[in-house]
Order: C-alpha cells, then structure tokens, then sequence
C-alpha cells in the first residue's frame, strides 16, 4: 500500500484526471457549489483548472507545479482550486476556453483561468512553466501578480469580468438568420475543397495550415469523398486516399499494435503525440470504409478492420462499452512505450525475420526520436522483398510473424494509463463506424460489437425517463448529456439500424431527437449545447463548429435528416434546415471549421433518396438488392428493409417501410425523392441506376 503524504476531496471522484490530482498538496475540489460557495465566504478568486488524464502538458505541470508544496501553500492560502475534467463537462472547458482566447491567448490544455466567486473570468493561460522561460512568467510569479491585484486593484478585475462576461455572452447568441432556403447551395463545400486544396502537403500528405502539428483531417476526408462522389473531381479523391495511407504508413499510427495517435508533431506524420483518443480512432475508420466504398481497394478495408482489432483488444470493456483514450506517458516518459531500439528488434526477431522488418519498419541503430525508432513505413513489401532477395509471399509472412512477435514483447511493458471512463458520444462515434464497416464488408461479429456497445449505452448512461448520461465509470453513471450525446447516439441508431435492419434502432433515435427538440431548442431554430434543466452556467452556448467530434448541431442536422425519411415526416428536414441557414455565413466563408455540417448539407442538398426494400428469405435477387445498398456508396440515400413477413410490423415504426409489398412476388426496390416515387425496381443493376440518378 502506498503511502501518501497529501489527500485532498478529489479522492471520492470517478474521473482518472481528477484521481490522478488526488495526493497533490494543493486542496483541489471537484467543479460544484462547494468551493464557490467557499470562496464568497472567504472573499478568495478561484482558479479552475481544466484538463484530462492522457494530457502529456497536464502531467507535466502536475510534476513542475501542483507537487511542489511551496506552490501549494500559496494556491491554498490565496486561491480556492478546482480542478475539471474537460471529457466530463465540454460545457464548462468550452466557456473558460473562450475567455482565454479572448484574452488573445492560443487555447489548449492544461487550462488554468482565474474566476470570481460568481465564477466570472477575469485571467487565464494554459500551461505555465515552474521557473520564468521562453518569454513565459512562472506559474509562482502569475499568482504572486493575481494575488496582488485581487488584494488591490478590483477595479481592474471588474473591468475585465465585464468585458469577458460581455465577449462570451455574445459570441454565444446566435441571431435569427436572414438566410433563405434558396441561398443554401453547393458553393460552402466547393470553397472548403478549394482551402484543402490550397493547404495540401503535396511531398507528405495532410493539409498544412498554420502549425506545425498536423491533426487526422478526418472529418475533411469524408467531406472531399462526398465532393468527389458529386462532382468527379479526382483531385479530392486523390488527396483523400494519400492522405489516409499517409497517416497509416506513417509514426502516427501505432504500426505493431494498431491505432491512431491524437497528432503529429511534424509535417511527415512521423513523430507523434503518443496518446490515441477514441474519437479520432472512430472518425480514422470512418473515412477509411467510405474510401473502401468509393475505390473497392481492400487496403483501405484492411486498413478498417486493423484499427478495430486493437479497438477490440485494448478499448474495449468486458461489457462491450469502448475506453476514451491511452495516454502517451509510460514510467512518466512519453512514447516511451511505443519506441524500440534496433538492437531488441534485432534479438527479439532473429536474424532472417529482422532483416525484413528492420528495412521495413525504416530501423536504423540512430533511430528516429531521441535515439530509438517510431516504426513507419515507407516501402511496400513487394519492395522490401526485393532489396532482401525473397519472394513478396515470404516477405509478408515474415512481416506477420515479426508483428506478433514485437507486440508480445511490448505487451510486457509497463503501459501507458487507459483513461477507462465511458463517454456516450465518443462510444457512438466508434458505433457508427464499426455498424458502417460491418454492414460494409458483410462482418457480423463487426455488427454485433457496435450493438452490444449501443446495448451498454441505451441501459447503463440512459435512465427510465429517457435523458442521456454523459459518464460512466466503474460502476457509476454521471453528468446530464449534451447535445452531442443526443445526437451522436441517434445518429449511431440509424447507423446500425442500416446493419441490422431492427426497427427499435429508428424508435430509440426518434425518442432522443425529440428529447432534443424538447430541451435543447434555441429560438432560432438551432440548438444549445446544454439543456434547459441542466446546470447553470455563465452562458448556454450555441456551436456549429466540428472540432475534434462532430458538433451537437451537426449531428442534429444529420439525424433530422435522416429521419425525415424513415419517418416521412418533411417537418424534420425543415427543422435540418433552419439550422444550415443559421450557420449559412460559417459554412460559406470557412467550411473547413464545419466538415461534418457541411456532409449533412450535402445530404440536403443532393435530394435525399428515400429507399424501401421488401423481399423474401433465403432468395438470392433480395440478397443481390441488399449487397447494392450496403456496400455501395450512396451518400445522399437512407435505406430500409425488411422481409415480406415482416413488413406490416416493421411499418409500424418505420412508416418508409409502411405498405411496401413485393410486386408480382418479386423482391422489390422502392426509391422515392423530394416526395416522388420512381417505378420500383426489382434488379441490383436498375437500382443503381436510380440511386445514381439526379
């Protein structure tokens, strides 16, 4: 048992970012009533301090600051601390992040901002070093200066709060739009596939914008598929698939174990920032699928299925719900767990298997990050058979034996921390990829992993009356859902419903949209992030921004869609709508802010196929028509089906389905578009035909 010098109240939390702040010497609270209520007593700012547990910066400045009880004292005398983890309350890490960047500083994490009582912002930063370096104060120096100035100069912080509370209030009011249904058109998407194509790293793939971090564009390169898939541009194709093999051949993904990590420190996707986040894994495969869709080049399918293994074998609870993120740290060293030398590889792997991967894998006894190696690839086998004088079959089979055999090796290492929280819209992220890949590639045991998933969100993180959790961990459901949970997981309904054809999927996504018509509305026909009977905060605040998931009115934009088809319901897609006319400037001068919104503008505005299957079992033209509508890509098209003896209950819940019948006892393809219904159609071949029609 070890023994610790300091605990504080975070010890009784779930959250491992809270937990890991837990022996610190600062007396940290968990974000509540509690220690505002403390420091209006005591007269005391409060900092917040925001982050969450894979954050290599946070680590570093719980090392350099919070451990040092020199700093402690200080905060504990002067300050009331809280601390937050920003995976369980966006809301909260969203407001204060808008305040530091009002302040005209760059955002990022650890987020330390200093509040009134009222928790008003009037100071903030993110990290700051334990000594003065690179232009920066010390952390010590920050609150010697606030303390100062709380003691002193209150007019100086009223000036500011109010001209915070100011900026954050009315960035986050949106006002009704002038825009017209006739002013959506195609033009936002056409600008957004001009900026890629202006920032697109031509030598090493990706987009370059003003950092040097490269992030996975994945939200983008499902956009540029859908931009292809209407227009034939080859050159968002192109960029599209160099991209994605880019990132899989390259350091920021885990080539031995599977998985993307959050981001490339450099322009060749080398070196990585180590920590893998469920939500990039989930949007990675994604957009790999559809690219199998689109081309049928099985790479980008293995590629798919090779990132869900390890989804499989490490993200993965025993009840089927996915972890949030590994960190990038092992024995406090980042990458540590990911890098290898050339002499273990060596040892481990035996001269002949070596002498494929060492080549392979770019080995060399310098190494590529502070002497050791991040494995990337940069040949094929067939070449790395060549330069080795060995058939491509053998080279593959060494190629195997050597990952398998590294991976059990490094299975023995001390790894990195698993953030083991479940968070409801990062787990439908990664359902709705694993529904598309099964449906995809005609894998059940892909689909029923997405549906076990689903199964642990809809009982464990939603209660009897039908409102959505945000958190659970070890045994305990917590925080009200946001508008990204609501959404997500209706849109991850419809995803599996397209898997699994169960009609309870479009019922459960009907419930929760409606439950966000109910308490997520806006007057301007968008939607908040929180709902109305959630905490009270300095603000409720409205986003159309796609950051590293999919904004809440994105996602709502995608299911209001969507189910205004299964659902024949137009006011829905009316509602889809007033939101793209509310966001109508962002999505015309800046897309590449608003990937995924821009995806469901181009279901709208493609004219969305409605299509109805009816057949019979075992019969080989019904499996022909669902081969057409599963794996082919049809981005602007919903699909229903159900076998004739189950139509009448399936059309009960699913009125696209309602009153289908097999015409001349034939299975029978029905499309209809913006409300009118072609012939239907009874060959794979004519469906094509009519999906591909405009």
């Amino acid at each position: 048992m070890v023994e610790h010098a300091y605990t504080n109240s975070l010890i009784t939390e779930k959250s491992p970012y809270l937990l890991q702040h837990a022996h610190n010497p600062v007396n940290w609270h968990a974000w509540g009533d509690e220690p505002f209520k403390i420091a209006k007593e005591k007269n005391l700012p409060v900092l917040v301090s925001i982050g969450y547990a894979t954050c290599h910066w946070c680590h570093v400045m719980e090392r350099e600051s919070f451990e040092d009880p020199v700093l402690a004292a200080a905060l504990n005398k002067s300050f009331v601390s809280i601390k937050v983890d920003r995976e369980e309350r966006p809301d909260v890490d969203s407001i204060y992040m808008q305040a530091v960047q009002a302040l005209g500083q760059q955002g990022g994490w650890p987020l330390n901002v200093f509040l009134t009582p009222d928790a008003v912002p009037f100071y903030g930063g993110t990290y700051f070093p334990p000594e003065r370096r690179h232009n920066l104060p010390s952390f010590l120096d920050v609150l010697q200066f606030l303390i100062n100035t709380w003691k002193n100069e209150q007019d100086k912080i009223d000036k500011q709060t109010e001209a915070l509370v100011d900026y954050i209030r009315q960035a986050s009011t949106r006002e009704k739009s002038s825009a017209e249904p006739d002013d959506l058109d195609f033009v936002g998407e056409d600008k957004a596939v001009e900026l890629f194509e202006k920032h697109y790293d031509r030598l090493n793939h990706g987009f370059q914008f003003q950092q040097q971090n490269k992030f996975p564009p994945s939200m983008g390169l499902s956009l540029l598929l859908r931009h292809y898939h209407r227009t034939g541009h080859a050159n968002s194709l192109t960029m599209t698939e160099n991209t994605l093999k880019a990132m899989k051949f390259g350091g920021i993904y885990d080539q031995i174990g599977g998985g993307l990590s959050r981001y490339s420190t450099d322009y060749k996707w080398l070196v990585p920032h180590f920590e893998k986040m469920l939500y990039d894994n989930a949007l990675f495969t994604t957009a790999l699928i559809e690219t199998y869709q689109v081309t049928g080049k099985k790479e980008f399918a293995e590629f798919a299925n090779d990132l869900l293994q390890y989804i499989d074998r490490d993200m993965t609870s025993d009840e089927g719900a996915f972890f949030s993120a590994e960190d990038a740290d092992s024995e406090g060293v980042e990458g540590k767990f990911y890098v290898w030398t050339q002499e273990e590889v060596e040892k481990i792997l035996g001269r002949k298997t070596a002498s494929v991967a060492i080549p392979y894998y770019n080995i060399t006894p310098s190494g590529n990050f502070e002497g050791k190696n991040i494995l990337n690839v940069t040949q094929g086998p067939e070449a790395i058979a060549k330069k080795v004088g060995m058939q491509e079959a053998d080279a593959l089979t060494e190629l195997e034996t050597a990952r398998d055999k590294l991976l059990e090796v490094r299975s023995q290492r001390i790894r990195p921390l698993l953030d083991d929280k479940v968070l409801t819209s990062w787990n439908a992220l990664m359902i709705s990829a694993m529904a598309k890949t099964g449906r995809v590639l005609d894998d059940a045991d892909r689909i029923e992993k997405s549906a076990r998933a689903m199964e642990f969100i809809l009982t464990r993180l939603r209660t009897p009356e039908g409102k959505l959790l945000r958190r659970y961990r070890d045994g305990e459901a917590r925080y009200d859902g946001y508008l990204c949970d609501y959404t997500a997981t209706a849109t991850a309904c419809m995803d599996l419903y397209e898997a699994t054809y169960e009609p309870h999927y479009i019922e459960t996504a009907r419930e929760l949209m409606q439950r966000v018509e109910d308490k997520f509305h806006s007057d301007n026909g968008t939607f908040h992030e929180t709902a109305s009977d959630g905490e009270e905060l300095l603000v409720r605040q409205i986003s159309g921004y796609d950051g590293v998931e999919p904004a809440g009115n994105s996602n709502a934009a995608f299911a209001l869609l969507r189910l205004s088809a299964y659902l024949a319901d137009p006011d829905l897609s009316k509602k889809a709508e007033k939101i793209f006319l509310n966001f109508n400037d962002e999505l015309m001068e800046y897309g590449l802010n608003s990937a995924f919104m821009l995806q469901a503008l181009h279901l709208y505005l493609g004219g969305l196929k409605e299509v109805a299957v009816v057949g019979k079992r075992n019969d080989p033209t019904t499996q022909e028509l669902l081969d057409t509508l599963r794996k082919g890509f049809y981005p602007n098209a919903v699909f229903a089906f159900a076998y004739e003896d189950e139509v009448e209950r399936a059309g009960k819940l699913i009125p696209l389905l309602k009153d289908r019948k097999g015409v001349n006892g034939k299975a029978t393809a029905y499309v209809c578009r913006q409300g009118t219904c072609l012939a239907p159609v009874h060959s794979a071949e004519d469906l094509v035909k009519l999906l591909s029609y405009e």
